[in-house]
């Protein structure tokens, strides 16, 4: 509890600074709104449904781009850590691929799918797969190599052996990649977003943006950060927690 209630302290004093500088005169009011109206702005957009619809979309892009990415991930994350062949040609092709910037996909996107869903899908995966991957691959390659001989003595081999004990033991760093590969999606699925015309919370940033409607904008930035701090807290915090304490990364008390 005690936690909680410095996380909440800390959030009340922000907002508070918030509202001191946006009264300061530092800034106009157009260009820097109090939390007050830009919470107003969010509950205009919930009553209106706008706000809505567009998280409605973009979630559901995230959840389509983000399952194929780790489905695609974790697998060629095992082979390149595995494969000494694979780890010198395509680990050496991740690293390089990695470097570039989610928004450099978006013109092959267009070139290749045309101003459609597809594009944006193709965005996400690209934005998130290569982290999960090399998360994967640096997992596997970290697993003592004890653990692999034990099994093996053990009769334990082949797609068991991988199974039982390599992904288990790499488990820490593949959920690292999947943390990881979550914010690098949804960075990707913005700039998507804000240079594709579709519906969802790019859009709206972007609308916010040619209307000089700050409130507006700050108010998607809020939506956006607090969709990724919830599955955050909901999904990947308890399920590291829980592997990181099953491994004896860290104690009880």
């Amino acid at each position: 509890m005690n936690g909680l209630y410095r996380r909440a302290a800390f959030y009340v004093l922000l907002v508070l600074i918030w509202e001191a500088v946006s009264k300061s005169g530092l800034w106009p009011d157009y260009l820097f709104p109090s939390p007050f109206e830009v919470a107003r702005r969010i509950q205009e957009g919930l009553r209106d449904t706008s706000l809505l619809w567009a998280l409605l979309a973009s979630v559901q892009r995230i959840l389509i781009g983000y399952t194929l990415s780790v489905l695609a991930g974790i697998p060629v994350g095992i082979l390149v850590g595995r494969f000494k062949f694979l780890d010198e040609t395509v680990g050496s092709l991740m690293a390089g691929l990695q470097a570039l910037p989610s928004i450099c996909w978006l013109p092959v996107a267009i070139l290749w799918f045309g101003l459609s869903e597809a594009a944006i899908q193709f965005v996400v995966v690209m934005g998130a797969l290569l982290s999960i991957a090399i998360a994967t691959d640096n997992g596997i390659k970290n697993v003592p190599p004890l653990y692999i001989r034990a099994a093996q003595t053990m009769g334990v081999s082949g797609f068991k052996l991988y199974w039982r004990v390599i992904l288990p033991a790499s488990l820490p760093s593949v959920l690292t990649g999947m943390k990881l590969g979550w914010a690098f999606a949804w960075r990707a699925l913005m700039a998507g977003e804000l240079l594709f015309v579709s519906v969802g919370l790019g859009h709206l940033l972007q609308m916010g943006r040619e209307l000089l409607d700050m409130p507006l904008v700050l108010s998607v930035m809020l939506v956006i950060s607090g969709v990724g701090v919830f599955f955050d807290q909901l999904i990947f915090s308890p399920i590291e927690r829980r592997v990181r304490l099953r491994w004896g990364l860290t104690s009880q008390v």
